[in-house]
């Protein structure tokens, strides 16, 4: 078995495989009910079978099962005989050594050819049945062990097993019948070729039903870079991250050997112990086929055969004698379309490549090059230009690999490649100064950078300079996303700009900037756009002062929306126009459109956005169209038309992959779950925001994506995972740039699991910062709900002495917040009219008709929670005014719909209030007879007694005052309360005070009130 070299390149963090180990877990839960399991773990080497099999070995020794590890030993070409079962039997012996023996009993002579400890071997008769009787003892010594006492037997390296261990097993595994028994078997599956022994036993044991097996993958790149946290106790570059999940393909022991390679300062070759290990078979090897082997591992991943003849310079039988011998030792591979050959894996290619001397390494690359510009039809064409400048560059030839680099590179960007891009880039700013002048002086001229103004008179004939290359690398890494390594090539041309005193090539990197540090939660980006504005201010117009005030207005309407915000964005405009800056206008545009919604102008706004989406389109704008797929549905959402929000967000998504928009895609699947939560699909909704916690680069859209969750889990009554979320959410925001569109969901979410944990005075809290900072204008779709989130908690709440204090001038505060926001929308004016029926809900003066208005204006709306809940809301009321057999019918029918809504949703906290409701009010949302409703005290299996001292406790009374009052001691006072705590299921008397409180056990004033109100509500986010 192959033991890792070093035992500290191990981490400490178990990586990924949780669907293995729980597949054998359940193998082990199985067992422990007297079902004996067989399973097969297969795996290349150093995939990590090891490694699973000692964390399945540490839970089963938890759950109190023994342990008896065995491994086959290799001697030369077999194994030593019955190793793995002896090494087990000696383990058993160690842990139940009484056991053992008593399972032995009179056959220790016969089991003494696996265990010499159980006595002298006697001679018996050597015959056919001989090895059968054998097998069947040692069967039956196991499941006799395990008869009492769960046990797990692994058995490591099959591979190399010699033919009587594998007979054992296999007789072992078709005939085990009983026991708490668990036989584990690993093998390397890539060891296990065509003629291997171990072929015929794996094919029979498939065929036993009672045997499972289980194929090890390589770790995917996110548990690579887990792997690499828990081996170099910190986080990783994605880079290097990046670089060790290709190298090593995901194999963990390579992983593990490349990261401590890494951290050592070897990053850019293997350690000896694993070049010599993945060199043994290819020194075993002919001159010529090492030769070939060498010019392969040159040649890329797959190296073509014509290409290859061209290079080897080989006699073409020599040749394709040199290849047969490498294939048949398993060192290299026909490609799949017969035409190439391969390394069967790339670590083997690196090793080989790393076992160059370095001029002939230089002049093998050089013989790819030279090739390949004799004759470019060797390799397929979508791969030439790439391909000849990676041998060029491998060549160490500057003057051939600086142009090809930089073709190379232009190539990526038409393919929207633009890590590839970048990377090229970042080899030709290594090349630049080794290069000769005269190689410089006739490059290509500038590919796209955006606005940036190239050096030279003419951008189409000047040649590139250095820092028109910076600007295209820095374009290149904004658009893939290597926000860090494009932040890094800003500053460095920030400082050679400011020395050549160039204003308009120093304002567009300082807007570079101010996107990078907004992206990576480092600031909010201001300060470099108002530097930015500084050196262009009194300039003449040009592209880079149009994207100066376009990114003005946009930053002004994500933090400071109004007046200000609409005139900068006119002002981009009318610049764009001005010099023709197509892309900046239209960017402007979308920021113009959002900013007329905003201002109550909705039907001109949505046709603005409308119309540059599909301008964005026609002209192949990629990403203004990404982020006019955002904003659009955004704003559509923000005014209750979410139906129409859903099919532009799908057409969204399928556009933003395509062109590779990360951080657009995600803030599409948050504003599709938005939208989806607000239509009432709300599992699609979980989905859509578990997909916006993806593959962005910027934090941003992973904090809005868990704010999603967050909301979903509140609705359903988790409050803990909504509070989870919640932190994660604050995680990613960070605090350097604060937004509305991030502070005011975030309040609204906290308010939320605040109310729901009891802490109400948390949630005024919140609320208050919230109020303290201000609504800017153009936010009220994030404020509405906000306020009404607010509102209903202190509502809920109005019957709790403990939050009295302070009350009255909280509401007052929040009346007049509700005031002041715009109501410029249908679904504003909505919201406004229901957070004032919970403001007086709050003071216990609402009434049927101010809840039937509320539910009148939802009706109009396609959004069936919010329908659902101020439906309960005016039932309650009903219900409360008396208002005779007709009151009592529509009640009892608006609590049938929104029990149906709260049912479909899962919407478990509104379902309960229904059904409380229509309990207390002794009404039957099915049809049928009524039957009496238990009061909700009953319910808890609370008694009489009990019930008095809840009410109480809930009214703030010690355990003296309520013995006082109940004419009982204090003792049994306390009885009482630690009885009541159990029941309900809390910790404190606070919390049984909120349980009450909520199931409305003492209503206040007026009878009957029950309530648990959802705090949450949706709201789309721009960018």
């Amino acid at each position: 078995m192959l033991w890792p070299v070093e035992t500290r390149s191990v981490s400490p963090v178990f990586v990924g495989r949780s669907d293995e180990l729980g597949t054998l877990t359940e193998a082990l839960a199985r067992a422990e009910a007297a079902e004996p399991q067989a399973l097969l773990l297969g795996g290349e080497a150093g995939v990590g079978k090891t490694r699973l099999v000692e964390e399945f070995a540490a839970a089963a020794c938890r759950r109190g099962a023994v342990v008896a590890l065995g491994g086959c030993v290799e001697i030369g070409a077999d194994g030593l005989p019955f190793a793995p079962f002896s090494t087990a039997l000696r383990a058993l012996r160690a842990a139940l050594p009484d056991e053992l023996a008593a399972a032995a009993a009179g056959q220790e002579d016969e089991l003494a050819r696996l265990l010499p400890e159980f006595g002298e071997a006697s001679a018996g008769r050597h015959d056919e049945q001989g090895m059968a009787r054998l097998f069947e003892l040692t069967a039956r010594l196991l499941e006799r062990v395990a008869a009492e006492r769960t046990v797990v037997v692994a058995l490591e390296d099959l591979h190399w097993a010699d033919a009587s261990t594998r007979h054992l097993l296999s007789y072992l595994l078709r005939t085990l019948r009983t026991g708490r028994l668990v036989v584990l078997a690993t093998y390397r599956s890539d060891d296990i070729h065509r003629r291997h022994p171990m072929r015929p036993l794996l094919a029979e044991l498939d065929r036993l039903r009672t045997v499972r097996r289980i194929e090890l993958a390589r770790f995917n790149r996110e548990e690579v870079g887990r792997q690499m946290a828990g081996i170099l106790a910190t986080e990783p570059d994605p880079a290097q991250v990046d670089e060790i999940f290709e190298r090593s393909d995901g194999n963990a022991f390579f992983v593990e050997e490349l990261a401590v390679a890494w951290a050592e300062g070897c990053c850019t070759g293997l350690t000896d112990s694993l070049r010599d290990l993945l060199l043994v078979r290819v020194e075993a090897l002919s001159e010529s086929a090492q030769r070939v082997a060498r010019i392969v591992a040159e040649g890329g991943s797959t190296v073509e055969y014509r290409l290859l003849d061209a290079v080897a310079q080989l006699a073409e039988d020599d040749l394709i004698e040199a290849l047969r011998a490498a294939v048949g030792a398993n060192i290299l591979t026909a490609t799949p379309g017969g035409d190439g050959y391969r390394f069967r894996h790339s670590l083997v290619r690196e090793a080989v490549a790393d076992d160059l001397l370095p001029g002939e390494r230089s002049r093998i690359n050089r013989r790819y090059a030279e090739a390949l510009e004799s004759d470019p039809g060797l390799v397929p064409a979508e791969a030439r230009v790439t391909r000849l400048a990676s041998y060029w560059y491998q060549a160490h030839d500057p003057a051939k690999a600086l142009p090809a680099v930089l073709h190379a590179s232009v190539v990526a960007r038409r393919r929207h490649a633009y890590s590839e891009q970048l990377r090229l880039l970042e080899r030709a700013m290594e090349l630049w100064d080794p290069a000769p002048e005269e190689i410089r002086a006739a490059l290509r001229p500038v590919d796209y950078t955006d606005v940036y103004p190239p050096c030279g008179c003419d951008p189409a004939t000047t040649p590139l300079r250095y820092l028109d290359l910076m600007a295209e690398a820095a374009v290149a890494g904004r658009f893939c996303g290597e926000r860090e390594r494009a932040l890094k090539i800003t500053k460095r041309a920030l400082r050679m700009v400011e020395d050549e005193g160039d204003p308009l090539r120093a304002a567009w990197f300082w807007v570079q900037r101010s996107r990078l540090v907004q992206d990576l939660a480092r600031g909010d980006g201001w300060q470099e756009l108002g530097t930015a504005q500084d050196l262009v201010r009194g300039l003449p117009p040009s592209e880079v002062h149009a994207d100066v005030l376009a990114n003005v207005a946009n930053w002004s309407m994500l933090h400071e929306p109004g007046p200000e915000a609409f005139a900068a964005a006119e002002r981009a405009v009318e610049y764009a126009r001005m010099v023709g800056a197509r892309e900046i206008e239209l960017n402007a545009r979308i920021t113009l459109g959002c900013l007329m919604v905003d201002a109550g102008d909705l039907e001109n706004g949505m046709a603005e956005l409308r119309q540059v989406k599909e301008t964005a389109l026609r002209e192949g704008a990629a990403n203004v169209a990404g982020r006019a797929y955002v904003n659009l549905p955004s704003e559509l959402d923000s005014v209750g038309r979410s139906g129409e929000a859903v099919p532009i967000l799908r057409e969204g998504l399928v556009f933003a992959r395509r062109y590779g928009l990360l951080d657009s895609e995600v803030w599409i699947w948050g504003n599709l779950s938005d939208s989806l939560y607000a239509l009432g699909q709300w599992d699609e909704a979980a989905e859509a925001a578990a997909g916006a916690l993806g593959s962005a680069a910027s934090a941003k859209p992973r904090g809005a994506g868990a704010l999603r969750l967050a909301k979903i889990a509140l609705a359903r009554g988790d409050a803990a995972e909504a509070a989870r979320q919640l932190a994660v959410a604050h995680e990613h925001y960070g605090t350097h740039d604060p937004m509305p569109q991030a502070l005011l969901p975030v309040a609204r979410i906290a308010v939320g699991v605040a109310a729901e944990e009891g802490r109400l005075l948390d949630a005024r809290a919140e609320l208050d910062r919230a109020l303290d900072r201000g609504f800017p204008p153009g936010t009220q779709r994030y404020g509405w709900p906000l306020l009404l989130a607010a509102a209903a908690a202190e509502a809920d709440a109005r019957a709790l002495p403990a939050v009295a204090d302070g009350r009255a001038e909280f509401l007052d505060r929040l009346t007049e917040a509700v005031r002041k926001l715009t109501t410029g929308a249908p679904l504003w004016l909505a919201y406004e009219r229901w957070t004032r029926a919970e403001l007086h809900r709050a003071r216990g003066t609402d009434t049927a008709a101010l809840w039937s208005d509320v539910v009148t204006d939802f009706e109009r709306l396609d959004r069936p929670y919010d329908l659902a809940r101020v439906r309960r809301r005016l039932a309650q009321v009903l219900l409360e005014e008396a208002s005779g057999d007709d009151g009592r019918d529509r009640a009892t029918e608006l609590l049938r719909l929104a029990g149906a809504v709260a049912g479909h949703l899962g919407a478990r906290p509104l379902a309960e209030a229904v059904a409380l409701l229509a309990q207390r009010a002794r009404l039957s949302l099915t049809s049928g007879t009524p039957r009496r409703a238990l009061d909700p005290a009953e319910s808890l299996g609370l008694t009489n007694r009990e019930r008095d001292v809840l009410r109480l406790v809930s009214a703030g009374r010690t355990n003296r005052q309520i013995a006082e009052e109940l004419f009982i001691s204090p003792k049994t006072a306390s009885v009482h309360v630690s009885n009541i705590l159990g029941k309900l299921g809390v910790s404190g008397r606070g919390e049984a005070a909120a349980v009450a409180h909520r199931l409305e056990l003492f209503p206040p004033e007026r009878a009957d009130r029950t309530g648990h109100t959802d705090r949450t509500a949706t709201a789309g986010q721009r960018t």
